[in-house]
């Protein structure tokens, strides 16, 4: 197997590093929840009530997470994490189930484990905004990193049979269902692969709708291997510290953004 190219790596130590610091807030607070309620209620002799123990140590989780400015989407977590396990728990549910579903969240969402991309789907807006944007490229090469269920290629390769479009993703649930959707379509080649591994250097166009975690390192990736005047898009999250060329504003009840790079 190659080793990782050198974003790959710094992508993958900035996730693990965050990764390492959540687990770390909630075990923190954990223990300074259990530390003050059991020795209260073990002096008096008394049963430590679970639902209002689980309750405080997502309050103290949230206010770690507040404290540390996590995003949002962390603060959260921590707040219902326990609450939440607490009240499984009182379900008596086989065990085997929590496995399969498991299962089905890595099938589906194994981007989010590896590196913090969950499966965001490009809507139709989306797509027809893209077709725009690229209508003066008419036989482009059009790469879509992290490729999902094919829902910006299938519809541009209807639309665009002179171009050639490449998906790439990693998760199996998704890349079943995006091959399934791009079966007979000459002009789209729907792969099995990592977006870090992927060379940029063939494309005209580049696109990816991720999250804000990978995208400085996938800058530094497009401006190695894109080739001058081809044009890198981002749906959704902006290049830190990078002005676009373009902000493409998508008509849809989402109010996408497109940011557009050129090299």
């Amino acid at each position: 197997m190659p080793s990782p190219p050198p974003e790959s790596a710094d992508a993958v130590a900035t996730v693990l590093g965050s990764q390492r610091r959540q687990l770390a807030l909630q075990l923190a607070a954990t223990l300074a929840v259990l530390s003050l309620a059991w020795p209260y209620y073990g002096l008096r002799n008394e049963q430590l009530p679970w639902p209002q123990t689980a309750l405080a140590i997502g309050a103290v989780a949230l206010l770690f997470a507040s404290i540390t400015r996590q995003a949002w989407w962390w603060r959260l977590i921590h707040a219902l994490f326990v609450p939440l396990a607490w009240a499984a728990s009182t379900l008596a549910i086989d065990p085997g189930w929590y496995l399969l579903l498991f299962i089905l969240l890595l099938l589906v969402y194994r981007g989010a484990l590896g590196g913090q991309v969950p499966l965001y789907l490009s809507n139709r807006a989306s797509a027809a905004a893209l077709a725009e944007l690229t209508g003066d490229l008419p036989a482009m090469r059009f790469l879509d990193l992290g490729a999902g269920v094919g829902s910006v290629l299938a519809p541009l390769a209807r639309q665009r049979p002179e171009a050639c479009f490449t998906g790439v993703e990693n998760a199996p649930a998704t890349w079943a269902v995006g091959r399934l959707r791009t079966l007979g379509l000459t002009n789209c080649d729907w792969r099995w692969g990592d977006i870090w591994h992927t060379e940029l250097s063939a494309y005209d166009v580049v696109y990816a709708f991720l999250s804000p975690a990978p995208m400085a390192a996938l800058w530094e990736k497009a401006q190695r291997e894109m080739r001058p005047g081809a044009l890198f898009i981002s749906n959704s999250f902006a290049v830190p510290d990078v002005a676009a060329e373009q902000i493409v504003e998508v008509n849809d009840a989402r109010q996408t953004r497109l940011f557009c790079y050129r090299l």
